[in-house]
């Protein structure tokens, strides 16, 4: 992760920490507030805060909170109990600051929610109920609810760090956009949103533009991609996306560790570019066993890397789709893939190395996909001779009878790739399916699998 994220932009998260003498309190009381500081005044439903400094907000407020300092310093918005409904615009707009830290106060409950229609249609209008045109980090031990009912539900337009608490979300567009990242180190984050669930889409500037997970909870629904980025990085916590179109989209995906569940109606992991995705997302897979044929450029800038963690996939369309390279090197890895033809568990277009780790994807025969034949790390691949209902168990031995391994497979499946530490290329194994055997020699490239078709 350090490697790939080396040319990538610095993730800056604020201090949630502050002292409790230096805070100004603001009492939200329906459209007014009220607070003995020069740096916030009231205007007819507004709550202007024009100097960085740390400032509690509590009460119920009709209207919005907007952060405007020109001022070099952090401003600290200390949510305490607090709930911030707008029926013309944003719940909170950080129109100028240096950089802003929402902090969820210890034990509190807090609630944003902007209007169905905003008054601001320009540019520069904000375009989601928590907004930030500054770094924000949000942070804390207490919880945020955000209803987006126009458009978006959080969005940085610089850098967005989540640290902490409790945070939902729900929107009629995308869940938590930061334009040059999203970094999440901690707290539990939920997101059902229409559009995107989590995104970052920043591919203007080098080194911008990528989902970072390090460490939480984060819960996704989406009815498009759960995850989209210029890189997706998941280096620890847990990852479940209970609902998409496409569950993690990006040009680079890279799991170091984690516990990462997807679910999608497409494919699990796509990994392309903006222009490949229109051309060729979800048309098929490269010939069976080897790197994309003729008619498929490989793109040698799209890359899907697992090195470690637990994924476990789900998907009608590719489980783990490349139109680049994909490479494995640690983790244990399950595709439960389409029962489809017109895709498969796995769809490399170019090289698909393994050399560690544990694989097994399932799925449909007609475009069957093997790691390549020089991986480091054995592999097998079979067809089945009859398509295998849900709930079958896989057993496979090699040809002395030694189990290998077994597996519940969760989806009916017509075809079988697997390789560990324990698969030897060019040695013979049985893969048993329900008392049904198919003899397969390790490293033979699978037969009936389509032509270039694209991912």
């Amino acid at each position: 992760m350090a490697d790939a994220g080396a040319d990538n932009v610095e993730v800056e998260a604020g201090d949630t920490a502050y002292d409790e003498s230096d805070v100004v309190d603001v009492s939200l009381q329906g459209s007014t507030a009220t607070a003995e500081s020069d740096a916030v005044s009231t205007d007819a439903g507004t709550v202007t805060i024009t100097t960085a400094g740390t400032y509690r907000l509590s009460g119920d407020l009709t209207g919005q909170v907007v952060v405007d300092s020109a001022l070099d310093g952090v401003v600290r918005l200390v949510l305490d109990d607090a709930t911030i409904t707008s029926d013309t615009t944003a719940a909170i707009d950080v129109v100028d600051a240096q950089s802003v830290v929402v902090v969820l106060a210890d034990g509190t409950s807090n609630t944003l929610a902007d209007a169905t229609t905003y008054d601001d249609t320009s540019e520069e209008a904000p375009t989601g109920a928590l907004y930030s045109t500054a770094d924000l980090t949000i942070g804390g031990t207490g919880s945020l609810t955000v209803t987006g009912n126009a458009n978006n539900g959080i969005v940085g337009k610089d850098g967005l760090v989540i640290a902490g608490g409790t945070v939902e979300v729900t929107s009629p567009d995308d869940g938590i956009i930061g334009k040059d990242y999203l970094a999440i180190t901690g707290g539990d984050v939920t997101v059902d949103a229409v559009d995107d669930g989590l995104k970052s889409d920043n591919s203007a500037d080098a080194g911008s533009g990528f989902v970072l997970i390090e460490d939480g909870t984060v819960t996704v629904n989406s009815q498009d991609d759960a995850v989209k980025a210029v890189q997706i990085l998941i280096a620890g916590g847990t990852v479940e996306v209970v609902g998409s179109n496409e569950a993690l989209e990006a040009s680079v995906v890279i799991i170091d560790d984690g516990d990462v569940q997807l679910h999608a109606a497409d494919d699990g992991i796509n990994v392309a570019s903006a222009d490949d995705r229109a051309a060729t997302d979800g048309v098929g897979g490269p010939p069976a066993g080897g790197p994309g044929g003729a008619g498929m450029e490989v793109d040698d800038s799209l890359n899907l890397v697992i090195n470690g963690g637990t994924v476990e996939v789900w998907s009608s369309g590719d489980g783990l789709d490349s139109n680049g390279h994909a490479t494995i090197t640690g983790g244990d890895i399950t595709v439960y893939g389409p029962t489809a033809d017109g895709n498969g568990a796995l769809d490399v277009n170019g090289t698909f190395e393994v050399t560690g780790g544990t694989l097994v994807a399932t799925g449909s025969s007609g475009m069957m996909v093997a790691p390549s034949a020089d991986s480091v790390q054995g592999w097998i691949a079979t067809a089945l001779p009859a398509t295998a209902v849900a709930g079958s168990e896989v057993v496979i031995t090699d040809d002395d009878g030694t189990e290998l391994a077994t597996y519940t497979v969760e989806k009916d499946f017509a075809s079988v790739v697997f390789s560990s530490a324990d698969v030897e290329q060019g040695t013979t194994y049985t893969v048993s399916v329900d008392g049904s055997d198919t003899t397969v020699t390790a490293g033979d490239a699978p037969a009936g699998g389509h032509g270039p078709m694209g991912g």
